[in-house]
């Protein structure tokens, strides 16, 4: 059992299954960044809202106050709805999805030219051999 487990977990798809896992971890990691720190701050300017990921409704506070900010809400046991926050999400899945549609369009594309490529000219085939041999055998 250790020896096929051993098997499996050293197959070439395992490992480079494991390297897509870390390489999609950092790639989140740069997403997140891009959308926190350069397209929010964009469409919070355009919108005029100071901070975009900052949006939200208390649902049910804490008697009279009031508060401003997510983290000073949930800090003071409010039940706040962070709209903000799930739109910044929707704008990093899709550009995830994005860079994976173009890497998907990429490979696609490199398969399509490989499939392209004229084959090699075929030689005679093994009965037209067998004929020139007969033909040539009758004629001596």
């Amino acid at each position: 059992m250790l020896k096929e487990f051993k098997e499996f977990a050293v197959k070439g798809n395992m490992i480079d299954m494991a390297v897509g896992i870390v390489v999609g971890g950092a790639f989140g990691t740069i997403v997140k960044s891009l959308v926190d720190d350069v397209i929010m701050p964009v469409v919070s300017g355009v919108l005029t809202v100071p901070d975009f990921s900052n949006l939200f409704v208390v649902l049910k506070g804490v008697d009279g106050q009031t508060f401003t900010s997510v983290e000073s809400a949930r800090e003071a046991g409010a039940a706040v709805l962070a709209y903000g926050s799930f739109i910044n999400a929707i704008i990093a899945f899709l550009i995830v999805a994005w860079a994976l549609f173009m890497v998907v369009k990429g490979i696609n594309k490199l398969k399509k030219e490989k499939e392209a490529e004229p084959e090699a000219p075929k030689g005679p085939s093994e009965v037209e051999l067998l004929s020139e041999i007969r033909d040539s055998l009758r004629n001596r």
